[in-house]
């Protein structure tokens, strides 16, 4: 039998493609993260695309994944940060599929982001810390509409089985 889709979202560096690839891996769940597959599918980075094609490009083809992973079963799959802005993309997905958000504390954020080797397009500021903190405070009505899950001073193993916890029924 083809269990539901576990949908993580929250912003960047709240640890959705690390959470997402474990909870796969333990569960045996197809892993999928969206800024991946539409990286591979362009051929380039994330920051390319926003600097050739724009935003509202880059929010098209997240559109377009989202109807495709609609039609399937067993898979998990990490977001990005700003793909459930659509509100269509959550309606989709949710056909399907369980959506949790992760979430982390603003200064978590950046240092967790100051580590990855990809150069984020929304963080080109000279104020990062306070650019996140305006981005969460506008994405903050779309994360809440989900089951938050912290990740901060927790560790990989804590946080998958606080969902795998949330989606076991009471017996």
């Amino acid at each position: 039998m083809s269990k539901p889709n576990i949908i993580l979202t929250g912003f960047m560096g709240t640890g959705k493609s690390t959470i997402g690839a474990a909870l796969a891996a333990r569960i045996g769940a197809t892993f999928i993260d969206t800024d991946q597959l539409i990286e591979q599918r362009n051929n380039c980075r994330i920051a390319e695309i926003f600097a050739r094609q724009g935003e509202a490009a880059f929010r098209q083809m997240e559109a377009a994944v989202a109807q495709e992973l609609a039609d399937r079963c067993d898979l998990v799959v990490a977001t990005g940060g700003g793909f459930f802005t659509n509100q269509e993309n959550i309606r989709i997905l949710r056909q399907n599929g369980r959506i949790f958000c992760l979430s982390a504390t603003p200064q978590e954020i950046l240092n967790r982001v100051k580590k990855q080797k990809q150069l984020r397009p929304l963080l080109q500021h000279p104020n990062p810390l306070e650019r996140i903190k305006q981005l969460l405070c506008e994405r903050e009505a779309v994360y809440h509409q989900f089951l938050q899950i912290p990740t901060s001073g927790q560790t990989v193993k804590q946080v998958v089985d606080t969902i795998i916890n949330l989606l076991t029924p009471d017996s």
